[in-house]
C-alpha cells in the first residue's frame, strides 16, 4: 500500500472520519460445498482471502485414479515437465481478491482479553472475551469457557468493543454466530463504529446513511464484511441489529485492520519482530509446495531427494521429502524419522512448518552447523507436509479467515484420516482378556484385521499410502502435526471399554511422557506460563501434555497404529489455537516451534541400537524381536538385522530371539547423553534349524505365524487398493466418453 496508505492515514487523522461515498452492495452468494453436502456459505462482497494467497490456484475437476505405490520405487523428477504430474491439464485456477489488511488476531490471541469491552453479557463464560472467531466452547451447558460473546440484553444498544492500542485503518469485520451444541445464536445484520478515544463514536456510513452489514445465517460460518471506505481510528464497536430469531445476541469476530504509526501514541515504535531465517513464509497450495520441494531439491541435490507415496482421492500426489546424507538408501544403523502434517486438511501450520524445515536443514547443511549437519548425516528424515491435500485445496480456497473451523477438514470422500486406520487396540485387549496366558498374547506387529483389507472397506486413499510407506521404511520415530491447540498428546489414544475419556498409557507410558514433553517445554507458546487457554482446557495443568486417551478417545488414530503394527513411536503435536493462522503470522509461527521441531528429531538417537546377526553366517538377521525386561512392548530388526529401541536413561535387562535361533540375553546402560548405546547381538542356530538347512542346502525358513498373517493383510490391503483404483479410473474414463458424446450432440444440434 505504501505512500497512499500513509497519505490517507494522514487525512484520517488530522480531518477526523472521512464520510463514505460509496454505495454499499450486497454480493452475497450461495453454494454448495462438494465437502458438506447440503452446507451453504456467504461471503459478503467479495470471497476475499488473505493478502499472501495471490496467486491462482489450481484445483481438480474430476477424481482420478487413487493410488498407492511402493516408496522403492521413485517416481520422476519434479523437474520433468509439471503438466504429465498430478493432473494439471484438468485444474482450473481460481482467482483471488487479496485483503488490504490482515486480521488484527482475535482468532490468534495477539488480541489480549483486556482489548475487549462490551456492553453488556450473560456471564463470564459468555463475556466480550469469548467474542473471538473459531473459539470453541466447552462441553457442558453453562461452561466457563462457551462459545461466543453473547449480550446480556437483546436489544439493539449492545455492542462489542476493541481497542486496537494504536491507531489503525479498520477495512473489515468477520462474523461467527455461537460455537454450542447446547443453543443457535447468531446475529444477522449489524452496524460498524468507530472513535479515538472510546467517547465519541461515528458510525460507518453508506453514503449518506448509516452502513449496515449482513451476518450470519448459522453459527459456523465465517462471513466478511468490507468496510465502504477504510477508516482510521483506535476503537470499533460491532453493533448487533437483528438475531436469530429463537437465539440471542451472541457472536464471534475477527477484525481486519492496518497499523497506522502514530509517533505520539505510547504504542507507535512497537515493531514485529523481524524473524530469524529469510524462509518462503506464507500458505503454498499445491502448485506452490511442490514448486518450493523442487526449488529446495535443486539447492541441496546431495542430500534431498523427492518421492510419492500415492495419490489422494482426487489424484494429487503425496509428496514426500527425504533429507540425508545418502538419500534414496537405508545406511546400517541409521534411525529413519518422519514428520507428518496437514492430516486434517484445514489445520496448516504444520504443512508450512515442515515446508520451513526443509529449507532451514538444506540451508543450515550448506552453511557447516554442526547441529544440522549431525542430523543430517546420522538420521534419514523424511518429511510428508500433506497427508491431505484435498482437504487443504478446499480450505485454501476458502482462505485462512473464511475457512471456519472444520471446512476441508475431512478427505474428499469425508473421511477423517485420524480415525482411519485399523483399531488395533480393542483387537490386543481382547485377546489379553479371552487368553488362558496373556503374556502369550503379541503385542507389537499386530495384523491388520481381515475386513480392513476389503475392497468395500470404509479406507481413504490417503490412509492406504500412508501405511504401506510404514510398511515399507522402518521408522523408529514420528510426530503428527495438528492444529486447532497447543499441546503435545501420546498415546494410547483410544481407551478401553470405549469410555470417552480415560488415561490409557502404553508400556512406554514414561518415554512417550518424555518426548511429549521435549517438545511442550521447548515451544516458546507452550513453555509461556502467562500464556492465554486457546478454547475451553488449560493444558498448562498437565505441563502442556496429555495422554491421547485421557483428553478424548480416537479409535484408529495413527499414533496407536503406529505403536501397535510398526516398531515406530508417534506423538500428535497440536501446533496453535488458529488451525489456518493468516500468513503475517507464520514467521512467528516457525519462530515458536523451530527449536521444538530440531529437539524432537534429535531424541530418536535415544536408548538403544544395534544389529543382531548370524553367529556362523554374520549375515543381518531380519524380524528379529527385541525384548526390553519389564517393558510389554517388543520391537523387531529390519530386514538388514538392524534394530532402535528407544528408552530413558537406566539399565536394562534386554532378550533377543529369532525363529530358528537360541535367545541371547545382555544388559544395556543407557546414559543421558543424547546417543544411543549400541547393543549388537550374536545368534546362534539351533541343532535342529542346523541339520534343516544343511539338508535343504539353503532353503528359506518359513516366517512366524504372526508375520505371516500380518504380511498377507497387507497383501490383500495392497489388492484391494488396485482394484478400487481401476474402478475408479473407469468411472472416470466413462465419465469423459460422456461428456465428449454430450458435446457432440450438441456441437450437431448447434449446426443443424
Amino acid at each position: 500500500m505504501g505512500k497512499s496508505l500513509a497519505l490517507l492515514a494522514a487525512a484520517f487523522v488530522l480531518g477526523g472520519f472521512l464520510e463514505a461515498a460509496v454505495e454499499l452492495t450486497d454480493n452475497s452468494t450461495t453454494h454448495t460445498d462438494p465437502f458438506f453436502n447440503g452446507t451453504h456459505r456467504r461471503v459478503n462482497l467479495s470471497e476475499a482471502v488473505s493478502e499472501e494467497d495471490q496467486s491462482s490456484r489450481e484445483r481438480p475437476t474430476e477424481a482420478t485414479a487413487a493410488e498407492t505405490t511402493s516408496v522403492t520405487q521413485t517416481d520422476k523428477p519434479l523437474e520433468e515437465k509439471d503438466s504429465e504430474d498430478d493432473g494439471d491439464d484438468r485444474k482450473t485456477a481460481d482467482k483471488k481478491v487479496p485483503l488490504d489488511c490482515p486480521p488484527l488476531g482475535l482468532e490468534s490471541l495477539k488480541v489480549d482479553d483486556s482489548q475487549l469491552q462490551a456492553s453488556s453479557y450473560q456471564r463470564t463464560g459468555l463475556g466480550p472475551h469469548r467474542g473471538r472467531l473459531n473459539i470453541q466452547s466447552g462441553i457442558e451447558d453453562g461452561d466457563l469457557y462457551d462459545g461466543a460473546w453473547c449480550a446480556g440484553h437483546k436489544d439493539r444498544h449492545q455492542w462489542l468493543e476493541l481497542d486496537a492500542l494504536h491507531m489503525t485503518l479498520f477495512t473489515g469485520v468477520i462474523l461467527q454466530g455461537r460455537n454450542s451444541i447446547w443453543s443457535w445464536d447468531w446475529v444477522q445484520t449489524y452496524k460498524v463504529q468507530l472513535s479515538n478515544d472510546s467517547v465519541d463514536w461515528k458510525s460507518c456510513m453508506n453514503g449518506t446513511e448509516e452502513a449496515v452489514f449482513v451476518g450470519n445465517q448459522n453459527s459456523e460460518t465465517p462471513v466478511l464484511s468490507l468496510l465502504p471506505v477504510p477508516t482510521v481510528a483506535r476503537f470499533i464497536r460491532i453493533n448487533p441489529q437483528t438475531w436469530y430469531p429463537n437465539g440471542t445476541i451472541c457472536l464471534r469476530a475477527e477484525i481486519l485492520g492496518c497499523r497506522v504509526d502514530d509517533p505520539s501514541h505510547v504504542y507507535g515504535s512497537e515493531q514485529q519482530p523481524e524473524p530469524q531465517d529469510s524462509l518462503d513464509f506464507r500458505h503454498h497450495n499445491y502448485k506452490e509446495m511442490r514448486k518450493l520441494m523442487k526449488s529446495v531439491n535443486e539447492e541441496c541435490p546431495t542430500i534431498t531427494r523427492i518421492y510419492t507415496i500415492g495419490r489422494s482421492y482426487l489424484g494429487l500426489k503425496l509428496y514426500v521429502m527425504e533429507i540425508s546424507d545418502n538419500p534414496g538408501k537405508h545406511e546400517l544403523g541409521e534411525p529413519e524419522f518422519r514428520y507428518v502434517a496437514g492430516m486434517h486438511g484445514n489445520e496448516v501450520v504444520g504443512r508450512e512448518l515442515v515446508l520451513n524445515l526443509m529449507q532451514y536443514l538444506c540451508r543450515e547443511y550448506k552453511k557447516g552447523n554442526q547441529r544440522v549437519v549431525r542430523l543430517v548425516t546420522e538420521t534419514r528424515i523424511h518429511l510428508l507436509p500433506s497427508m491431505n491435500p484435498d482437504g487443504y485445496e478446499f480450505a485454501y480456497q476458502k482462505g485462512s479467515e473464511l475457512a471456519g473451523w472444520a471446512d476441508g477438514r475431512y478427505s474428499f470422500e469425508r473421511i477423517d484420516l485420524n480415525h482411519n486406520f485399523p483399531d488395533l487396540n480393542n483387537i490386543m485387549w481382547d485377546a489379553k482378556e479371552l487368553a488362558a496366558d496373556p503374556s502369550k498374547v503379541p503385542n507389537h506387529y499386530i495384523p491388520m484385521p481381515e475386513y480392513y483389507t476389503k475392497d468395500d472397506a470404509t479406507v481413504a486413499p490417503e490412509t492406504r499410502a500412508v501405511i504401506n510407506w510404514m510398511q515399507e521404511i522402518p521408522f523408529v520415530l514420528s510426530a503428527n502435526l495438528h492444529g486447532g491447540e497447543l499441546v503435545v498428546s501420546y498415546p494410547y489414544d483410544c481407551t478401553r471399554d470405549w469410555a470417552p475419556q480415560e488415561k490409557t498409557p502404553t508400556p512406554d507410558d514414561a518415554f512417550f511422557r518424555w518426548l511429549a514433553t521435549v517438545y511442550a517445554s521447548t515451544n516458546l507458546v507452550m513453555a509461556n506460563p502467562d500464556r492465554r487457554i486457546c478454547h475451553n482446557e488449560d493444558f498448562q495443568a498437565h505441563n502442556n501434555i496429555i495422554n491421547g486417551g485421557d483428553w478424548h478417545t480416537v479409535p484408529g488414530s495413527m499414533n496407536d497404529f503406529s505403536y501397535l503394527h510398526t516398531n515406530c513411536f508417534e506423538v500428535t503435536v497440536e501446533l496453535s489455537c488458529d488451525k489456518f493462522p493468516h500468513a503475517s503470522e507464520l514467521p512467528t509461527e516457525w519462530e515458536n516451534n523451530r527449536e521444538s521441531l530440531l529437539v524432537y528429531m534429535e531424541q530418536v538417537h535415544r536408548g538403544i541400537k544395534g544389529v543382531v546377526r548370524d553367529k556362523i553366517t554374520k549375515k543381518g538377521i531380519p524380524d528379529a524381536i527385541i525384548k526390553v525386561e519389564d517393558h510389554d512392548h517388543d520391537i523387531r530388526s529390519a530386514p538388514d538385522g538392524d534394530y532402535w529401541r528407544l528408552l530413558n536413561p537406566g539399565e536394562y535387562k534386554v532378550i533377543v530371539w529369532a525363529l530358528g535361533y537360541l535367545p541371547s540375553m545382555r544388559r544395556c546402560h543407557v546414559g543421558m547423553e543424547p546417543r544411543p548405546t549400541i547393543c549388537d547381538f550374536t545368534l546362534t542356530k539351533t541343532p535342529e534349524e542346523r541339520l534343516k538347512a544343511i539338508r535343504a542346502k539353503g532353503g528359506k525358513i518359513p516366517q512366524d505365524l504372526q508375520m505371516r498373517i500380518r504380511a498377507l493383510r497387507l497383501r490383500k490391503l495392497r489388492a484391494s487398493t488396485k482394484v478400487i483404483n481401476q474402478r475408479r479410473e473407469s468411472q472416470r474414463l466413462q465419465q469423459e466418453q460422456a461428456l465428449k458424446t454430450r458435446k457432440a450432440r450438441t456441437s450437431r444440434s448447434l449446426r443443424a
